[in-house]
């Protein structure tokens, strides 16, 4: 039985353009990267009285999810908020709350919350380990005009979210002090496997073929990256490496957790302050290896590497 997922505005767009192309269901599920129940609960209960309209369908979905949030008790937030204070991120707190309270909250609503308190003067917010305020996934986004033919995250297969595959990456570049020089990481999603190398100087060119070094012999199915103009060669190095590419949404770099998260990893030998001048590529294959073999709770305690391994990858 398929369980429902929530959608986006772009999503809905997509379900309103093909229904009205007489596609059927299963079809548009396989496309935009859903379980075709979501499609039909969907078409069934966002449907107004001129049928189904994307703008209309989206904001039916969101006054759904805002009756739903009012019926989250003040001491329902007031565990939430032990739990931020432990430094726990929405995301972690959502999938408790889901599967040990029977709670169903999502991270949005747990991120919203914060900035309202942050708002009225509380400090919950400091707890957070990206303060950068966030944009709501709810609603358009912005176009930057800056990468052409970009392909969003909404239309990646349903493989990658799943996690069941190795070969699904999230891209960023990590800046050095002052601007100068950069580190290009690349996380599978399945295995956490790393790959970092440096770039003098975070141009396209200089990145694209990073990014090509960096999987060449391994393997890749999809790479999702920010919205960086680094990545504007993104057809280039999806062609030499006969991959996909997918962009995250403007301000939403929740929706590559697995690659911020690592970053944030890289941290602990890399600081903020490091000046990459003096970095080689023997500090990347440091920093690489310590990752790559350490055990990770999401991993039952495995490693990456011997996940990559077990699979063939070497």
């Amino acid at each position: 039985m398929g369980s429902y997922t929530q959608l986006t505005y772009h999503q809905r767009y997509h379900i309103y353009t093909f229904t009205k192309a007489g596609m059927h269901q299963t079809e548009i599920a396989k496309i935009i990267g859903v379980h075709k129940s979501t499609i039909s609960r969907e078409l069934r209960r966002n449907r107004g009285k001129r049928g189904y309209r994307p703008k209309q369908a989206h904001q039916f979905a969101i006054a759904r999810r805002d009756k739903a949030q009012s019926r989250i008790t003040d001491r329902d937030w007031g565990m939430i908020e032990e739990l931020i204070s432990l430094d726990w991120s929405p995301e972690q707190i959502s999938e408790y709350c889901r599967e040990e309270q029977e709670l169903p909250i999502s991270h949005e609503w747990i991120y919203q919350y914060i900035y309202r308190d942050k708002h009225n003067g509380g400090r919950l917010w400091k707890h957070l380990r990206c303060r950068k305020k966030r944009r709501k996934r709810y609603g358009s986004y912005e176009k930057r005009g800056q990468i052409p033919n970009r392909r969003w995250i909404d239309d990646r297969p349903q493989a990658v979210e799943d996690r069941s595959r190795l070969g699904d990456w999230e891209a960023d570049t990590i800046i050095g002090k002052g601007r100068k020089g950069a580190i290009v990481t690349l996380v599978d999603r399945k295995s956490r496997y790393l790959r970092m190398g440096l770039v003098a100087k975070r141009t396209k060119e200089a990145v694209k073929e990073m990014i090509i070094s960096l999987l060449e012999n391994l393997p890749v199915h999809t790479i999702t990256c920010d919205n960086g103009k680094e990545f504007t060669d993104h057809e280039k190095f999806a062609k030499a490496l006969g991959t996909e590419v997918y962009f995250a949404h403007p301000y939403a770099s929740w929706e590559r957790g697995t690659n911020e998260n690592t970053n944030g990893l890289i941290r602990q030998y890399i600081p903020k302050d490091a000046k990459f001048s003096d970095l080689t590529c023997a500090n990347m294959k440091f920093v690489e290896n310590r990752l790559n073999t350490r055990p990770r709770k999401c991993l039952s305690f495995s490693t990456p590497m011997v996940i990559l391994n077990n699979h063939g990858c070497t």
